[in-house]
């Protein structure tokens, strides 16, 4: 490895050239910029990034923090794999990285954060799983840092950028999809915990009832960890309930195969036993029989969305970015299956 002193030594040429060539300079003509780059490329020489962050006071780093568990990784849940190709789609544009910061699931996310704040990683953060109160959200507006949050919160007097899914639209649809055809006993699976959507996605099915004349009825809300094995305790209380519920809606993909195992388990098939509604498509759901009634959406233009609301909120990107400081709802296209295809007669 040549370090640039040296490299310039080997050009005969100064030291400041070399570094204006290396770096792109308009003052540096052609043919030497040529040479310091063929020279640079023959010795091996990689430009201390960190010493020029350190002078520049930046990093040119994005962070995207997530929360991991060994849950997510056994379930190999594809949703961050396909928002960050969106991410890096649009941050790409202007030489910025992507960093993932996985949250531990055994460790305080905001102590998480704390730290990757106080070592400066990074120039800007996207956060997810946002909860319903979330420290994480007054930490970084007060220590000044660009943020973007994936889901909203009632931290921060809600004064921050946000996209979230339309949990809202997914509840009342469900429901609306679900009563049309004569279901009247429907039950949910939200996660456990503290996650904000959690709460939205409640409050939408608990309206949406409410639209058809229907009691809400909190025996029909199951709490469940967000996984196949939560979709497969789901199945087993649904089961337990007294007066069992004719369809159920889901909020998370990956349910749907837990729910489907334990349904099977005990003779009740679905689709025809009992409606079920999934959340998000999911290629490992696609081979379900019956298909999946569930929801689309396009995780790449989500990510760029995100990545283009973060850039507006920073001062060196704001102007290229202008529409993009806005907070929105992501909406979702029902696909229509075969799970909740069957109309339940009312009864006599």
């Amino acid at each position: 490895m040549k370090g640039i002193r040296q490299l310039a030594e080997h050009l005969d040429i100064s030291i400041g050239t070399v570094s204006r060539a290396l770096n792109g300079k308009a003052d540096v003509n052609e043919e030497t910029r040529k040479r310091v780059l063929a020279a640079a490329e023959e010795f091996g020489y990689v430009a201390n990034q960190s010493g020029r962050s350190l002078r520049q006071g930046t990093t040119n780093v994005i962070g995207l923090m997530i929360e991991t568990s060994k849950e997510t990784v056994e379930n190999s849940d594809n949703f961050f794999l396909g928002v960050t190709g969106g991410l890096q789609s649009v941050l790409s544009r202007h030489k910025l990285d992507l960093v993932m910061l996985p949250c531990p699931s055994d460790e305080d996310p905001y102590e998480y954060l704390k730290r990757m704040v106080a070592r400066r990683v990074v120039d800007a953060m996207i956060i997810s799983a946002t909860q319903r109160i979330d420290k994480r959200i007054d930490l970084l507006v007060k220590a000044k840092i660009p943020f973007v949050a994936l889901g909203r919160s009632s931290s921060g007097g809600g004064n921050f950028t946000w996209i979230d899914l339309d949990f809202e639209g997914v509840a009342t649809s469900a429901v609306d999809r679900l009563v049309a055809k004569g279901h009247r006993r429907i039950a949910i699976a939200a996660p456990s915990g503290e996650i904000n959507l959690g709460y939205i996605f409640v409050d939408a099915y608990r309206k949406a009832l409410e639209t058809h004349g229907i009691k809400y009825d909190p025996k029909l809300v199951i709490r469940v960890k967000s996984s196949e094995q939560g979709g497969y305790q789901a199945g087993q209380e649904l089961l337990l309930i007294e007066d069992r519920p004719t369809a159920i809606i889901l909020i998370y993909e990956l349910m749907a195969i837990g729910l489907y195992r334990r349904l099977v388990e005990a003779g009740v098939v679905p689709g025809r036993d009992l409606a079920v509604i999934g959340f998000r498509e999911e290629p490992r759901a696609k081979f379900l029989q019956p298909t999946l009634t569930c929801f689309r959406m396009s995780l790449p233009d989500l990510g760029a969305a995100l990545a283009e609301t973060l850039l507006a909120g920073m001062p060196a990107y704001s102007e290229i970015y202008r529409n993009g400081a806005r907070n929105r709802i992501w909406p979702l296209e029902l696909v229509p299956g075969e799970s909740d295809a069957f109309f339940r007669e009312p009864k006599t």
